[in-house]
């Protein structure tokens, strides 16, 4: 079977679709650009199932690589036999692969080999037939002092070590061993002596029994934490009475004396080499798995985050809250530029005095909106502005600060803002994030955001690309302003990249804002292949063509101006006139190129060009007189925001500067199984208060009921 009919069959797709994919892929085409404008080619793929035919095909075309190294690895050893290269071509894991591949593998000088020098190896052959006979003086046969064996005991260790390591190297022995560790495994924990106090925060890990296959990822994680630091041991295996069962059944026949022999080989081949080698495996494999399913979680709740509800391009007041410092406030246009800033004391200094700078900027400013940072002494810094005589159509928003401190340190904000500190460029990104959530945040590194499930702990390359595919599929899915967008944001986009967003930041500078999309073949280094991946995600407002505001590709443009010569318009016309839509028949359309899946996306976008997919922004405010975790009552009921969702629960922020946890069990009325089900990042929840416990700084919320 061939690779691209496996990973059909796998995925449940047509081999087709798999081989057409690959090769956009394999021309450069992104993985947005493919879902959203080869629809015909892949017959209407998602990103989802686009990454993972590139996912397998990846792992897959490994294995292959593997394979032929291995193949040429024992050909040269001259022991290729005929079977052998059947067994590893069909060799489906890498697992499985390895351990065909084991007894051939070179190794440090083992106990085996000392004994094969001692000439025993024609021993050990004669006790695994397991044939009758005196096993003792068969043994006495290989005493030879020259070669060091010097007692019938001597020969017979000797036998057994030959014996264990071929049963070590067994592959289907491997396979079965695996498949126990993996179906009946206990994972078993106890505290190194002394280490109680200083790692009390795994306390529930001091003494724990658990099977593996029932283990979440976030525990999984936890425990390998805590032994890492020198906290914690572990163990993992099965019974061993289990394992010895099944190499007994392998490789002990009748109940000869050599019977016994090759039964105390078996014993020591599990003790002392398949259980050592089998545990570090598993390890392995529980840590690629809850790795996975960490990294997941993450991507999921940076998605929510990124693809929040903006508000859009208003006059903007921004205060990031500070006790002793006082408060950064800055003033934002429309576009997010910044206008003014200073310094307010509301809560050390004079409050009147503080109160009428912000309201003289509201008048001076036209402010349309007041962002205020969920940090230390937020929730005090919003009930002074509440207090305030503003204007009713002044939105009041508190806004989650979360990596607003990493942004203001980045070489992009001292580019930016080279003559302000640190807390101006903070309140800046503050401000912007309420304008925008996605612009901002693509600023800052994923990992900052708070929204991870030891993110710390994982496989930071893996982490890194799959948060780097999460910001470019939400980047594409939104789209993105040409004449505005920084340079991070434009990096993102399909086709581009660091270099070319540079260059086309640099090219708005010299020669000032882009009026058609054409245009964009005029900036340095951008080709045509990264104009065709790029052009449909760009958008220019009041640009010279009207489809350049719209996620058309320009690729199409032709047929939009043949559906507006039909009607007897032009394309402005077709574009703001509903009932003409109406009239279009997209069969009349199909062509090679063009088939009715991308006609079908061209008439929603002459419905609603450059329509975003976020949802309408609605201004949050937390319960009044909640400020601090004192504040809190149990059976109280408050307003939050989801702030994180794990695999076990969900915390919300319901403005004590303190987030809630939301067990999994109090999610909802009914049986949970994934959280991510219920909830997501960013969602407005009413929460009911079931534990305050302000000296270990944890608090328990429950939405049942």
């Amino acid at each position: 079977m061939s690779l691209i009919q496996q990973i059909a069959r796998e995925l449940t797709l047509q081999p087709t679709q798999v081989q057409q994919t690959l090769d956009l892929l394999n021309e450069g085409a992104t993985i947005p650009f493919i879902a959203r404008y080869r629809k015909e080619k892949t017959q209407g793929l998602d990103e989802v199932e686009i990454t993972q035919i590139r996912d397998r095909h990846k792992q897959l075309t490994e294995l292959e690589k593997r394979k032929e190294t291995i193949l040429k690895t024992i050909e040269e050893q001259g022991k290729l036999t005929d079977a052998l290269r059947q067994e590893i071509e069909a060799a489906d894991t890498m697992s499985r692969l390895e351990d065909l591949y084991l007894p051939y593998k070179p190794k440090r000088r083992t106990r085996a080999q000392i004994a094969k020098e001692k000439g025993l190896e024609p021993l050990a052959d004669w006790l695994l037939k397991q044939k009758p006979g005196d096993v003792l003086a068969q043994a006495e046969k290989y005493i030879d002092a020259e070669k060091q064996v010097l007692t019938i005991d001597e020969a017979l260790a000797g036998a057994r070590d030959i014996l264990a390591e071929h049963i070590n190297e067994h592959a289907v022995a491997r396979g079965r061993i695996r498949n126990l560790f993996m179906k009946e495994g206990i994972l078993k924990t106890g505290v190194f002596t002394g280490k109680e106090e200083e790692g009390e925060k795994y306390k529930e890990y001091f003494d724990r029994q658990e099977p593996i296959h029932k283990m979440p990822s976030h525990r999984v994680l936890a425990l390998f934490r805590a032994a890492s630091e020198g906290i914690i041991y572990i163990d993992i295996s099965p019974s061993e009475e289990d394992a010895l069962e099944i190499l007994n059944r392998m490789f002990v026949q009748g109940k000869e004396e050599s019977a016994d022999q090759v039964k105390l080989a078996s014993k020591d081949a599990y003790k002392r080499l398949m259980k050592i080698s089998m545990e570090t495996e598993i390890r392995q494999a529980l840590k690629e798995k809850a790795d996975a399913e960490a990294i997941r979680v993450f991507s999921e709740n940076v998605r929510e985050l990124l693809m929040a509800a903006p508000m859009g391009q208003k006059r903007t007041l921004a205060i990031d809250p500070g006790l002793r410092t006082g408060c950064k406030m800055v003033m934002l246009d429309a576009q997010g530029h910044l206008l003014d800033d200073t310094v307010i004391y509301p809560h050390t200094g004079s409050t009147q005095q503080a109160g009428q700078t912000v309201m003289d900027w509201i008048h001076k400013y036209q402010v349309e909106a007041i962002a205020i940072g969920n940090g230390t002494a937020g929730r005090e810094t919003e009930s002074f502005v509440r207090a305030l005589s503003i204007p009713a159509s002044v939105v009041v928003v508190m806004v989650n600060e979360s990596g607003a401190s990493v942004f203001s340190a980045s070489e992009t904000a001292r580019q930016e803002f080279p003559d302000k500190d640190l807390t101006v460029r903070g309140a800046v990104s503050i401000g912007r994030r309420l304008m925008d959530p996605l612009a901002e945040l693509v600023r800052i590194d994923p990992k900052a955001i708070g929204v991870g499930q030891y993110q710390h702990d994982v496989n930071q390359v893996a982490l890194k690309d799959k948060l780097d595919e999460t910001v470019a599929s939400c980047v594409n899915q939104v789209g993105v302003e040409l004449n505005t967008a920084s340079a991070e944001l434009l990096s993102y986009v399909s086709g581009l990249g660091p270099s070319l967003a540079s260059n086309i930041v640099e090219h708005r500078k010299l020669h000032g804002p882009f009026r058609s999309r054409q245009e964009l073949k005029a900036v340095s280094r951008l080709g045509e292949k990264a104009f065709e991946q790029a052009a449909g995600f760009l958008r220019i407002r009041n640009a010279t063509h009207p489809l350049d505001y719209s996620a058309v590709h320009p690729e199409s443009y032709a047929v939009v101006e043949k559906m507006a010569k039909d009607l007897s318009c032009d394309i402005q016309d077709l574009v703001a006139n509903p009932d003409l839509h109406k009239k279009i028949q997209p069969q009349k359309y199909v062509t090679e190129q063009t088939g009715l899946l991308t006609l079908q996306d061209i008439l929603k976008e002459l419905a609603k060009p450059g329509r975003d997919p976020r949802e309408t922004f609605e201004a949050f405010q937390f319960t009044e007189g909640v400020h601090k975790p004192e504040d809190l009552r149990i059976g109280m009921k408050v307003k939050g925001i989801v702030t994180n969702v794990t695999n076990f629960g969900a915390f919300v922020d319901v403005g004590v500067h303190q987030d809630g946890l939301v067990h999994i069990s109090q999610l909802a009325d009914r049986f949970v199984r994934n959280p991510a089900d219920v909830v997501k990042p960013g969602q407005r929840v009413e929460v009911t208060v079931v534990e305050v416990d302000v000296r270990r700084k944890r608090i328990g919320l429950s939405m049942k009921g």
